[in-house]
Parts: structure tokens; sequence; C-alpha cells
């Protein structure tokens, strides 16, 4: 090389940064792969956010709260004894946190025990939120649990 100064030594590394920032832009345009949003409707849920605040806050006031549990059989939730379907609306949402194809969100009845169990069989192995919301005598309430499903 006839007259290579540090000059053109700058160039080329000016050159190799950009070469590098732009393949990083189209390898890599969407960040990582399974990255998504919770929610599809993140922002309508972000409005009602109060709601859940202080659905979540009535829940901590609770004397006796649900109680979550799991077996081999699944999830249990068990309510305390004055909760039963006449005056009690449960619902569930079961959020995987790396995909979102995994997730269940159902309404569910009690059972004679006060509870409901989300089966294994409807579960892989990972990593969970749960989130219970139910509505006693026209209350709302929620809590959420992290769940790690072996």
């Amino acid at each position: 090389m006839k007259n290579f100064s540090w000059g053109h030594g700058v160039v080329i590394a000016l050159l190799a940064f950009i070469v590098f920032i732009l393949s990083m832009m189209f390898l890599f345009p969407n960040g990582q792969k399974n990255s998504e949003m919770v929610t599809d409707n993140y922002y309508e849920e972000e409005l009602k956010y109060q709601d859940v605040i202080d659905a979540k806050k009535k829940a901590d006031e609770l004397q006796e709260k649900p109680v979550y549990s799991q077996d081999t059989k699944g999830i249990k939730i068990t309510f305390p004894k004055d909760y039963n379907n006449s005056n009690t609306t449960v619902k569930f949402v079961l959020n995987r946190t790396d995909d979102q194809n995994l997730d269940i969100k159902k309404s569910v009845q009690l059972d004679a025990a006060q509870s409901f169990t989300i089966p294994a069989q409807v579960l892989k192995v990972g990593n969970y939120t749960l989130r219970l919301s139910w509505t006693k005598e026209k209350t709302d309430y929620r809590m959420d649990y992290d769940v790690i499903w072996k």
C-alpha cells in the first residue's frame, strides 16, 4: 500500500462502524424474537388501570384472601368460606411470560369447596403471571401471582 496514513485508518474505522450499525438494524429489526406486549389492547387497559389499582388495594385490605397452591393436578385457588357462585363472579388470566399463544383467559365457577383448579394439561413448563379478579357484592378485587410451573 502506498501512502497509507492515520487519516485513512480513521475513515476505514468510521466506515466499519457505519456498516456494523446498519447490519444490526437489518439483521435484528424487531429486537428480541419473542418480546411482545403482554396484551394486545395495551392502551385501553392502561386507561382502566386506576380501577385495577383500586381492586388490588381492596384485595390487600381483606382479612381472608384467596389461597394459591399447585400440585400435579394443576394450579388451585381456594376462596374463603363466605364466597359462592351466587355472590361472587371469578375470572382469571394466566399470561405466559415468553409466549402469548399459551395465555389462558377464563371465567370460572367455584366448586363446593369454594375453589377452582386450572388443570395441568393446559399448562406448559415455564413462567406465568396469574391475574385473579373477582367481584363480590358489587365490589371488585384483584390479586396477581407469579407462577413457575414445573
